[in-house]
């Protein structure tokens, strides 16, 4: 089924990267960096491991109208009408409903998958079996899918999703698809922890795949306001007047992530419980996890960093500037454009408010 000319992608790519601060900046989002230090951006890779599962035509990407020349950039093959622009951020579900109808006027048979522009896979390959095993569900049957991770830790970063444990199989042809029973929002440490111990707990991916018709019906049915919207526009749609006409719908339409607005309300969702080395890297801390580390367990970028008594850090520097360091364990230490951030690891879920304290004293500069 590789590359079926009815397998589309969606990316979408237009958050903020707000918790990778101050490397990830309003201007220049997390991304559009090479983050990893690989030579390819998180984008980047992202429309390169869809290209091996959807025909580059079939891949849309969804993103704030201020980043059009960041895409256009670094994926030059993109036409204009495979770049979908927000005038606004709306959240997830409006993303998903602009894409729709776009690819309602192309193909209505269509298979979707949807997926954040800045996700680690390591294994590309498993990535790709289980990707296709999905499409191939999403074709026969009214589902909406998720790709669940199996958790390895009790994270408290990621929401969990608890699936019904049965002898029978949903669907014989990829046994690891099973029916949600429930999605958590990120949990405390002890609900985490009881979540590995239950062993029917995924870490929620946000990866959807579904087929356009079931995805247009739980929309229809879920989120009726925010689907009458955009269909108002059949017929504009990849002709020049979409952009007024999305421009318009934007400001009247409500913000509501695709989570809430339908997956936790729908009773045909299902998980594909999977293992492929993934990363949401949406914090200092999962970028710890997947980076090299030295003997004393630390991550350095920058060519000269010097570290004494220390251990278990992140450093992120200049490549050029001279840093010192000595006596840190566990601690984030990075320095861009005019900001130094130094934050315990165990705190990196108050960067978000410190990006909005320096917003308020300081002004969007630093932002």
């Amino acid at each position: 089924m590789a590359k079926s000319k009815h397998n589309f992608c969606v990316i979408m790519a237009g958050g903020v990267g707000a918790r990778f601060w101050p490397m990830s900046r309003s201007t220049h989002p997390k991304q559009f960096i090479d983050i990893l230090g690989i030579g390819e951006t998180l984008i980047q890779q992202t429309y390169n491991r869809f290209k091996r599962i959807c025909p580059k035509e079939n891949i849309y990407i969804v993103t704030n109208e201020s980043y059009l020349s960041l895409v256009k950039t670094q994926i030059p093959e993109l036409t204009t009408q495979q770049i979908l622009l927000e005038p606004s951020r709306r959240n997830t579900a409006p993303c998903v409903a602009y894409a729709n109808y776009c690819i309602l006027a192309r193909d209505p048979e269509a298979r979707i998958v949807v997926a954040p522009s800045d996700h680690i896979i390591l294994k590309e390959d498993v990535f790709q079996e289980n990707i296709e095993a999905a499409l191939g569900a999403a074709g026969e049957h009214e589902w909406l899918l998720t790709l669940g991770i199996r958790p390895s830790r009790p994270d408290t970063g990621y929401g969990y999703i608890q699936y019904v444990e049965g002898k029978q199989d949903v669907y014989p042809k990829e046994k690891h698809i099973k029916k949600v029973k429930t999605f958590t929002e990120k949990p405390n440490l002890e609900l985490a922890e009881t979540f590995l111990k239950c062993g029917d707990f995924l870490w929620n991916s946000g990866i959807f795949i579904w087929s356009l018709k079931s995805i247009m019906k739980a929309f229809e049915t879920h989120l009726p306001d925010v689907n009458i919207l955009f269909k108002k526009g059949i017929g504009q749609y990849g002709t020049k007047f979409e952009k007024k006409f999305i421009a318009g719908t934007y400001t009247v339409c409500k913000s509501i992530s695709l989570d809430y607005g339908i997956m936790e309300q729908a009773g045909n969702v299902y998980v594909l419980a999977a293992d492929f080395g993934w990363s949401d890297l949406g914090t200092w801390g999962s970028l710890y996890e997947n980076r090299m580390k030295d003997e004393n367990g630390n991550t350095v970028v920058g060519k000269n960093v010097m570290l004494y008594d220390s251990s278990n850090c992140i450093v992120n520097m200049p490549k050029e500037k001279l840093v010192v360091l000595e006596g840190l364990n566990d601690y984030i230490v990075v320095e861009s454009e005019q900001v130094l951030l130094v934050c315990r690891k165990k705190d990196e879920q108050q960067i978000r408010q410190f990006v909005n304290d320096v917003l308020l004293e300081k002004g969007e500069k630093f932002i």
